[in-house]
């Protein structure tokens, strides 16, 4: 049983949506993620994917790309992302498949981790930081607050949290994400949302003793990234 981790799939199988503008790494980059997914991912791993699930606006649009990610080998655990806008009600949504669970002021368990989470939201101290991006984010702190104090009234004590956009500014400061990791003593966070030149620079490991790790498709090659083998 092992534990994998991928974000931005940005599927649009029902949306004339090419990524390859984005570069030619991108060119049909759903077949990569198939490949990879199920040479290395077994029935029993589960998946965290951290957002840009599809580019479909409603949720009927969406389900053919739910669909293609539940097919694929493994349990699936899915937060949001800024581009989801298909994303409905969480009870329909948790409802709607087996294999894939979705993540919005819950948690779920893999083995003895609560894996927790949210959105996320760009970060004070960023260029052109609004006012309206301050209630974001502030709203999106307390989301993440809500998912963990989930698992904490639950027992565990060991946790992974998945947000969508980086837990810090551009600068690498301190924030109100890294800040509520420490605080909730979280081990492990995934994230994505950076694509093309941002990714010659992400937070890619320990941060005051908080491992980040960074899951965009296309920075870790479209492979899902092993978080745990046991």
């Amino acid at each position: 049983m092992a534990l994998y981790a991928i974000s931005d799939l940005h599927l649009a199988f029902n949306d004339d949506k090419p990524m390859d503008i984005f570069g030619e790494k991108w060119n049909e980059h759903h077949k990569k993620i198939k490949e990879n997914w199920i040479t290395k991912v077994k029935d029993e791993d589960t998946v965290l994917i951290a957002g840009d699930i599809s580019w479909a606006m409603r949720a009927e649009d969406s389900l053919t790309d739910l669909e293609w990610i539940d097919n694929l080998p493994g349990k699936k655990i899915i937060s949001k992302g800024n581009h989801d806008y298909w994303w409905g009600s969480i009870s329909k949504l948790n409802s709607m498949f087996e294999k894939t669970k979705f993540l919005q002021n819950n948690f779920f368990v893999y083995r003895d981790y609560a894996i927790c989470g949210t959105r996320g939201w760009i970060c004070p101290g960023t260029d052109r930081f609004t006012e309206k991006d301050k209630k974001i984010y502030l709203r999106e702190l307390i989301r993440l607050k809500l998912s963990l104090d989930e698992a904490k009234k639950a027992g565990y004590s060991k946790i992974i949290a998945m947000l969508h956009y980086p837990p810090t500014n551009e600068k690498f400061e301190e924030s109100g994400f890294t800040s509520v990791m420490e605080e909730y003593v979280v081990e492990k966070v995934i994230y994505g949302h950076l694509h093309g030149p941002s990714l010659n620079r992400v937070l890619n490991g320990y941060f005051n003793e908080v491992e980040y790790i960074m899951t965009s498709a296309d920075f870790i090659d479209f492979n899902p990234k092993m978080i745990i083998d046991d």
